[in-house]
């Protein structure tokens, strides 16, 4: 963003991503995704830690999906869910401050 202006479309795709992680639910499923220990948690261990129903929580990781932020594969009756690290890199390098001029002292 700071070396070139967004284009349409990849502002258009950013502001999913944004939107997406923009509900303190969606984030914290994030979060919770992403620390996980292999990198990935079954859904039956992301809905004890929200006050909110499994229907929500399903919406939620559907909107992540969406989103590009997460994927899912189903595994007998459990679906496990991973981020997507390239989505993440994405999203950080967006934000990514150039780094500031140096200083001369005395000048």
């Amino acid at each position: 963003m700071v070396r070139e202006p967004l284009g349409e479309d990849a502002a258009v795709e950013l502001s999913r991503m944004f939107k997406a992680l923009s509900d303190p639910v969606r984030l914290r499923l994030l979060s919770l995704i992403a620390s996980h220990e292999g990198g990935e948690a079954c859904v039956c261990e992301l809905i004890g830690p929200f006050d909110v129903s499994q229907p929500t929580i399903s919406h939620h990781l559907k909107v992540l999906r969406e989103a590009g932020l997460a994927d899912c594969e189903r595994r007998g009756t459990w679906v496990y869910y991973w981020v997507l690290p390239d989505a993440l890199a994405r999203l950080s390098g967006l934000l990514q401050a150039p780094a500031a001029p140096a200083t001369v002292v005395g000048a």
